[in-house]
């Protein structure tokens, strides 16, 4: 029977090739993200039908089954879900590779090293040629369409100043070790070929997002870090942090830069498939004014509370698996913060098909309806049960030879 190919080819390439026109538009309103989220999610379901290695993470299931992953590197930045789906990174550039570990001159760095490679005006793939502790002098200050891809070889940001992503656009951070990470400044800081200065005082978070759109932080452990391990203000948004495996902090993650602070109202945050693993104190994350989805995470015993937020955030919990601390007096997943009932009532906080152990409890608040969560909903979530098989792989992966371990 003869029939034409030329539309199934027409629909295959149009599944399988983003538009980097999209990736790079300014943020528009969060209600059309929504709409533009959910198409492209879609479309990654029926590309994964084909590719999925059966894990149940449609992330993993769209790279790790490719056995030639190391010469198809770019193509993680199709795999993005969630509201950091259109995140680039260097997609379109070429491939950097760092040889030197080494920190010398944040000014003048040499070729080679990592802090050369991404404050770079062109778009940039960057990985590692071989096993690196690099510690920073200061802050490493990103350059936009930039990704950080740690698979091959276990490389570890720690001692020092970490990263920061500072209004710029299109950053992928992938398979890096973030531990350790202390403040920097009063130094003069290059952040491009053309521009250096002054910088103050940093917090001396892992990953600091400041005023900045289209990030993705995936399969990173995070731990040990001054202040948070995962920062996102000053209008931040169209942000995921996925796959990551986080220990041994207090402050976890701040989504929100103060309550006044009403720009953060349009900030939209995936947060999925991570595992809040032992030593965790509070802020799992801590949200303000924006949208905020949190699926299939597993949490294990946090020391205060989970999940807490001020400023009537909109926090939509999915699918996750909340393991209590044994501590009687902190089995509560939330903390409305700053704010007395009568207030925080009207936020809208949900908790949908989560798995509370060990006497964890979510109090919910605000509307019932799910038309007031269309906007903190980024994914389908899976169900509670299979967080642990969707989460075995968090944090910075192992991967040798074509094979990960």
């Amino acid at each position: 029977m003869a029939f034409s190919i030329i539309p199934i080819i027409f629909l295959i390439f149009s599944v399988l090739v983003p538009s980097f026109i999209a990736s790079s538009l300014a943020v528009l309103d969060p209600e059309f993200v929504v709409q533009e989220v959910h198409r492209k999610v879609n479309a990654s379901r029926r590309k994964l039908g084909f590719l999925s290695c059966n894990t149940g993470n449609p992330i993993d299931d769209c790279w790790r089954c490719d056995p030639n992953w190391e010469e198809h590197r770019q193509k993680l930045a199709d795999c993005a879900i969630g509201f950091g789906k259109y995140a680039i990174g260097g997609r379109d550039g070429d491939v950097y590779v760092v040889t030197n570990s080494r920190d010398d001159d944040p000014v003048n760095p040499r070729p080679g090293t990592l802090r050369y490679a991404v404050i770079q005006d062109e778009p940039l793939w960057i990985i590692f040629a071989r096993d690196m502790v690099i510690q920073l002098k200061e802050e490493l200050i990103m350059n936009s369409f930039k990704t950080i891809d740690g698979r091959g070889a276990r490389v570890h940001i720690a001692g020092g100043p970490c990263i920061t992503v500072q209004y710029v656009t299109n950053i992928i951070i992938h398979g890096i070790n973030i531990h350790d990470c202390t403040q920097g400044g009063n130094a003069m800081v290059r952040d491009s070929p053309h521009h250096y200065g002054w910088r103050t005082i940093s917090d001396g978070d892992g990953v600091s997002i400041f005023g900045s759109s289209h990030v993705w932080v995936d399969h990173c452990s995070l731990s040990n870090c001054t202040d948070g391990l995962i920062d996102a203000i000053e209008g931040s948004t169209a942000i995921t942090i996925s796959n990551n495996f986080m220990t041994r902090h207090d402050k976890v993650m701040l989504l929100g830069h103060n309550d006044s602070y009403v720009q953060d109202k349009n900030m939209q945050v995936t947060i999925a498939f991570n595992h809040f693993g032992e030593g965790l104190v509070q802020r799992i994350p801590r949200c303000r004014h924006g949208y905020f989805h949190v699926v299939n995470n597993d949490y294990t015993r946090w020391k205060m509370y989970a999940i807490g937020g001020s400023a009537a955030p909109t926090i939509n919990s999915q699918g996750n698996r909340f393991l209590a601390p044994n501590n009687i007096f902190s089995k509560e997943v939330t903390k409305h913060e700053y704010a007395d009932e009568s207030e925080w009532k009207n936020w809208n906080w949900r908790s949908e098909g989560d798995l509370m152990l060990n006497g964890a409890y979510f109090t919910p608040s605000g509307a019932g309806a799910s038309s007031s969560y269309a906007k903190a909903s980024s994914l389908s979530a899976r169900p509670s049960s299979l967080v642990s098989s969707i989460t075995s792989g968090a944090g910075a992966l192992v991967c040798r030879k074509c094979s990960i371990y």
